[in-house]
């Protein structure tokens, strides 16, 4: 076990590694940030000068290995538009991505996981056709569909909730059911065919030929096998939450980390970008590797290979 995860471990490592100098190279490539800073009218000297300040001047390679000591250090450098540090304002706009993506992820698991267990064992039903029906709704409509209609119904016409703007309760409602929509509808169809395939299983046969109660045939021994593939499923979702989504984001006028990676794009500021890129990167990989990691404790046949 100790050798399967320094194993994931050291492909996480490879894996950031790799992240980070694509994010490095990539946002090289989206323009000068100082010549957008200083504008067409600029003089020479001043773009000279304002490149030096801003560490530009030097050779890529020599900007890269400061930019990854930097990282080492958790020290994405200073916002060139705010003029504050990348990892304050980061951290300043995590919390809020955190609690949009706890409160999606908590209505995907609610409702998701028992609504596509519940179609498995009534198959052909008109449950069933409603599950199979949210699921491919779900995962056809685009998100950002789905918060103007929501937004146009309950703000709007009906005026019942809040449509933009981080404040109470009432102002997660909408963006956090929208974030979690195709979390929900994805957690449905994998929790359907992932219950079919195991109820459809030789052990479960021979389970209600010995007599054992549906109730405890589908609890006891369908279930616990038909989660492993939600485990996985459901813990690069959070991930991918965590993320947070530039689209709603900026539709709800959400503060996170989405609509701050929208924005440092749109100013060609670096920093921020570096930061919010591999700060979502970091998300996606340290979730894999515990996914992993607790994939191979449920199924021990993982380790063992």
């Amino acid at each position: 076990m100790q050798r399967y995860i320094l194993f994931r471990g050291i492909q996480a490592l490879f894996t950031l590694w790799i992240l980070s100098l694509a994010i490095f190279l990539s946002v090289h490539l989206t323009g000068d940030p100082a010549q957008y800073l200083l504008g067409s009218e600029a003089g020479r000297t001043e773009y000279e000068q304002l490149k030096k300040n801003l560490g530009l001047d030097r050779p890529l390679y020599i900007q890269y290995i400061d930019f990854m000591g930097d990282v080492v250090r958790a020290d994405f450098g200073k916002s060139h538009i705010l003029g504050r540090s990348a990892r304050e304002v980061l951290m300043e706009r995590f919390p809020a991505t955190l609690q949009l993506a706890s409160a999606a992820f908590l209505i995907a698991l609610v409702v998701g996981i028992p609504l596509g267990i519940v179609s498995a064992v009534k198959r052909d039903t008109p449950i069933d056709m409603f599950a199979k029906f949210f699921a491919v709704l779900g995962i056809a409509t685009p998100g950002f569909w789905i918060a103007i209609m929501l937004i146009l119904l309950f703000g709007a016409i009906l005026g019942w909730l809040p449509t933009f703007g981080r404040g109470g309760l009432d102002h997660f409602v909408l963006p956090s059911f929208v974030l979690g929509w195709a979390a929900m509808a994805g957690m449905v169809r994998l929790g359907r065919s992932s219950m079919l395939e195991v109820l459809d299983s030789e052990y479960v046969k021979f389970a209600r030929v010995k007599g054992l109660s549906e109730r405890l045939v589908i609890f006891k021994h369908a279930l616990k096998n038909a989660i492993i593939p939600l485990l996985t499923f459901s813990g690069l979702t959070l991930a991918g939450l965590l993320n947070g989504s530039v689209a709603v984001e900026v539709v709800f006028a959400w503060p996170g980390i989405g609509r701050l990676m929208l924005q440092g794009i749109q100013t060609r500021d670096f920093p921020i970008v570096q930061a919010t890129v591999l700060a979502a990167g970091l998300f996606y990989i340290l979730t894999a590797l515990l996914v992993d990691i607790l994939y191979a404790y449920v199924n021990p046949k993982i380790r063992y290979e």
